[in-house]
């Protein structure tokens, strides 16, 4: 136990705390069992240990574990939180749930027989905590953490600091947003990089290196992240990474279900599950159409990758570019909105506003006629009637 505490302290003391992620402001820290998914690479250890830091507790009092440390192979969760808590601990943050086995009835317990105690817990995007033993969804206040925004990479670059905006004030508040962004301001000089490498955090240390460790990070998650789903048969990782492979070259792919089984050898009554399993992972995104037939339930309409650096890491030759904006798009809008494919143009959000999303000379030809329509454009700068800029839209978070 002391030489987790020791860690603790390093890492603690050791974080940086002029960048934090949009999630630090947003969660109710008051609660007393939070719990934030996310997928690799997003900042989560670093988020939380900034938190720590700025609780000014002793380690003794506020301890971070990470219960993929060889510590638990010999010792169980209950029996360290129960000496943490009769030393005096109040608030502990457990990093790498989904790494422990009884992980959600052990925090279970843990939280009713400690009621003055704190648990922060973190875990793969894939978990689904109401269908663990210790169902944890009626106790603990969850969140999720994404990659960057647009936004956050610019102020994580020390580029500029810009407010978050809603969608609504991007739709209706043009002339606000225009005066809170600098005239001097050239947003495109930088829209590029962030659409290459600035999803995810660890890419603004080392770009050169950003693709080669994303290939590693999916095969990471294939291969030792899914094995803790029970429906998954650890065997077909390998048949999972040329399904990703696959798609990767295609996108914006149009599912054939019966095409992709004879593909990757994955039968086709596993392959909607596979799926999920990775838009769960945040590796692709799945769109369907308006309404709710069964069939849309079952099988999507569209696949695209999770973000834009995701596609430029996967894919052989240069993303067409038009499949960059797509991507980048829904990568935004997901994260607090719900993105449909639209009948009549490129997206429905919410249910009530629709876009079509090109290049700088894309008309207006596929939204006449529909209320509550925008055309998002590229290689613009500032917001002009009913169109948008696309690097807008990564200020949304």
């Amino acid at each position: 136990m002391i030489t987790l505490l020791e860690q603790s302290e390093r890492l603690v003391s050791s974080v940086n705390l002029d960048f934090k992620r949009y999630l630090f402001d947003f969660i109710k820290w008051e609660n007393r069992l939070i719990g934030i998914k996310g997928a690799r690479g997003t900042g989560k250890t670093t988020l939380l240990l900034q938190w720590i830091k700025e609780q000014n507790l002793p380690t003794e009092k506020a301890a971070y574990l990470s219960l993929d440390d060889l510590y638990f192979t010999n010792h169980s969760l209950k029996e360290t939180v129960s000496q943490f808590y009769k030393n005096g601990g109040l608030i502990l943050v457990l990093d790498e749930v989904h790494k422990y086995k009884n992980w959600s009835q052990e925090i279970k317990n843990c939280y009713d027989f400690y009621p003055d105690l704190k648990i922060i817990f973190t875990g793969s995007s894939i978990i689904d905590i109401t269908k663990q033993e210790g169902d944890l969804s009626r106790r603990a206040l969850l969140y999720e953490l994404v990659g960057l925004s647009f936004r956050e990479y610019l102020k994580m670059r020390n580029i500029i600091d810009l407010p978050i905006f809603s969608i609504d004030d991007l739709l209706f508040n043009s002339a606000e947003i225009k005066k809170k962004i600098p005239n001097d301001f050239r947003p495109l000089n930088y829209f590029g990089s962030y659409l290459n490498y600035g999803y995810y955090p660890f890419g603004l240390d080392d770009t050169s290196s950003v693709h080669q460790r994303i290939n590693q990070l999916i095969r990471t998650i294939v291969e030792i992240d899914m094995a803790e789903l029970q429906d998954f048969d650890i065997r077909n990782a390998k048949k999972l990474l040329q399904l990703i492979y696959v798609i990767a070259q295609q996108v914006p792919f149009k599912p054939n279900i019966s095409n992709l089984a004879i593909k990757t050898g994955i039968h086709r009554n596993s392959l909607n599950n596979y799926l999920y399993y990775l838009e769960q992972a945040k590796i692709i995104s799945l769109l369907f159409p308006t309404g709710n037939s069964i069939a849309t339930l079952q099988k999507p309409e569209k696949i695209v990758l999770n973000n834009t650096t995701l596609l430029h890491a996967l894919a052989e030759e240069k993303p067409l570019i038009g499949t960059v904006r797509e991507t980048f798009f829904v990568s935004q809008l997901r994260t607090f909105h719900k993105v449909k494919l639209s009948k009549q143009a490129d997206f429905l959000i919410d249910d009530k506003y629709t876009f079509e999303v090109g290049g700088k000379s894309k008309g207006r030809k596929q939204i006449e006629g529909i209320e509550n329509a925008w055309i998002v454009k590229d290689d613009i700068e500032l917001p002009l009637l009913n169109t948008i800029p696309l690097w807008l839209i990564g200020l949304l978070y």
